[in-house]
């Protein structure tokens, strides 16, 4: 647990920030790529392809996790869903909306934590609203003529498990990794590398 200093944003933090987003912007847009080319493999119940979705939210939480200011996990979704549709995703431009959205939530658990808390437990709960935001928009946007019973709830409860797993957990253990080598240096959760 470690208390930011300041709420206010260095020159480091929006250039780590933008770094995470535009990667995770042009992994989104080959995540779309592959989303589409395993739907075959899917098709004996097509809503457990949501086990996929977590990718789509690992830079909400990982920027909370590494920049630990407000408004960082909103920052990284955000700019990442902007870079995957100006590199032409097939869901266009509707995916700004849908990653301000799905960043909204992980923003909610670090704040709810006034950011002081980055253990695994508070990832988890960064991944799950992360997880929760995206089940929401999807099962009113996109899913909204798919059967209730057999394709909408089933995808949205798999959204938020795998949101939970691979942004929340996945993010974490990418913060411990990036942190052991050295490259989170000028961040809390670098420094922390030691007690970890």
């Amino acid at each position: 647990m470690t208390q930011p200093t300041t709420t206010r944003w260095r020159t480091v933090d929006v250039i780590v920030a933008a770094v995470i987003a535009v990667a995770f912007g042009v992994i989104f847009w080959a995540w779309g790529l592959l989303w589409r080319g395993v739907d075959p493999a899917f098709a004996f119940f097509p809503a457990a392809q949501a086990i996929m979705y977590g990718v789509w939210l690992v830079p909400a939480v990982l920027g909370g996790l590494v920049i630990r200011k407000p408004g960082a996990a909103l920052f990284c979704e955000a700019v990442a869903a902007t870079v995957s549709a100006l590199l032409g995703s097939e869901w266009g431009g509707i995916t700004i909306v849908q990653g301000l959205i799905q960043g909204l939530g992980a923003e909610l658990a670090f704040a709810a934590f006034r950011y002081r808390s980055f253990r695994l437990p508070t990832a988890l709960l960064a991944g799950a609203l992360t997880g929760l935001g995206a089940a929401l928009f999807d099962f009113f946007v996109w899913n909204v003529d798919y059967a209730l019973g057999s394709y909408r709830i089933p995808y949205a409860l798999l959204t938020i498990v795998s949101a939970t797993l691979i942004a929340g957990a996945g993010a974490w253990y990418l913060t411990r990794a990036l942190a052991g080598t050295g490259a989170l240096d000028r961040f809390p959760a670098g420094r922390e590398r030691a007690a970890i």
